[in-house]
């Protein structure tokens, strides 16, 4: 029986800066494109006028506003502040490099210290391609932050197993599966039912005894995934990121009429034009985890989050993407933005299976592999 072909990585959506983003020419790509190095990726990670690509064989390239190249890298994260780069080292340990984004890999970096992991192996035995790791040290004691000080260390009891990074929130997967975040709350992204600001990891109370797999964090909005496939999501709703309705899609477009609350406590404000003439409801803002179906009754594996758009693979392989789709980030062949999940028909047509997606603010990376033959 043959070999199954490696799979290659797609980008599609924002890409003004000429950042990588397949075949695509100008601001934006539509549709899926498969990138020129598609074949040796392993990790991608997108900011707003850059991404960073890390290949199998260790070589980090920079592709946008910043634009570069260096070997022995083991991961890399990227943001409009800086970039933080992982570097094998002589022995177990790994160097942390944080650069600023505008001169990153040339001359010295702005803090560097050397890190040495709990655990080697991490990597799928087979070498299938991830999103990357980092802003989470391998340690999993501490995380890069975009703002000095550029190393911030984390209670040793969380026993961190994922970090993700919004625009002013953070979230934080352990080791039994329980989610916490802090940082910046107005627009309910932190999930504890207010819009009040934590300084430090707070437990996520209405996902308790829910075992999760995964968290993505947006912009101002955050998703969870459990470990039987269902999808949690809660924040800001201004574009449709949270799938749920929201104004500025509304097809009246008629002013806010009034405000209130659900028993929930999440924020629904109200317009003209329901079928029995009632104001119809829509979600700015939801403060606490929504449970999210996806169409027929698929189960989801992995998730991320852009500023205001979201994606999640399926345990079946497919793509479903919403929110803001300005740029094409969403890969539907237009601009259109949604309030619901529509799967990619992109994946399904070329019959590849989607295995990960990394969410750039403005555009998404998507890596797929031939669908085996039977």
């Amino acid at each position: 029986m043959a070999e199954e072909r490696p799979g290659a990585w797609f980008g599609f959506g924002f890409c003004g800066f000429g950042q990588e983003l397949g075949s695509g020419r100008g601001r934006q790509v539509h549709s899926p494109s498969p990138l020129r190095a598609g074949v040796d990726i392993c990790r991608v990670s997108a900011s707003w006028s850059y991404t960073a690509f890390v290949t199998r064989g260790g070589r980090l390239e920079l592709s946008g506003s910043a634009s570069g190249a260096a070997g022995r890298c083991k991961d890399a994260w990227a943001s409009e502040g800086l970039l933080a780069v992982l570097r094998a080292g002589p022995g177990p340990e790994a160097l942390l490099q944080v650069w600023a984004a505008e001169s990153a890999l040339r001359g010295e970096p702005l803090w560097a210290q050397n890190v040495v992991p709990e655990a080697e192996g991490e990597d799928d035995p087979a070498g299938e391609a991830q999103a990357g790791r980092l802003p989470l040290l391998p340690c999993a004691r501490a995380y890069v932050s975009p703002r000095a000080p550029f190393y911030r260390p984390l209670a040793p009891e969380l026993r961190a197993r994922q970090l993700e990074l919004g625009a002013e929130h953070a979230l934080l997967l352990d080791a039994a599966g329980q989610v916490f975040s802090w940082g910046g709350g107005r627009h309910g992204q932190l999930g504890h039912g207010t819009l009040e600001a934590e300084l430090e990891p707070r437990l996520l109370e209405a996902l308790q005894g829910l075992v999760m797999a995964e968290v993505a964090a947006g912009g101002w909005h955050s998703v969870c995934v459990s470990e039987t496939g269902d999808i949690y999501i809660w924040g800001w709703n201004e574009s449709g990121q949270l799938a749920l309705p929201t104004r500025n899609l509304a097809e009246d477009g008629e002013t806010v009429a009034r405000e209130e609350l659900n028993e929930d406590g999440s924020q629904v404000k109200r317009t003209g034009g329901a079928e029995d003439g009632a104001p119809a409801p829509f979600i700015a803002v939801q403060p606490f985890p929504a449970l999210l179906d996806l169409p027929m009754g698929s189960d989801a594996v992995k998730a991320s989050c852009g500023s205001r758009h979201t994606a999640v693979v399926t345990r079946t392989g497919e793509l479903y993407t919403w929110g803001w789709g300005k740029y094409g980030q969403l890969g539907h062949e237009d601009t259109t933005s949604l309030d619901r999940p529509r799967r990619v028909e992109y994946f399904v047509d070329k019959q590849l299976q989607v295995k990960a997606v990394t969410c750039g603010p403005w555009n998404t990376y998507v890596y797929a592999v031939e669908k085996g033959k039977s």
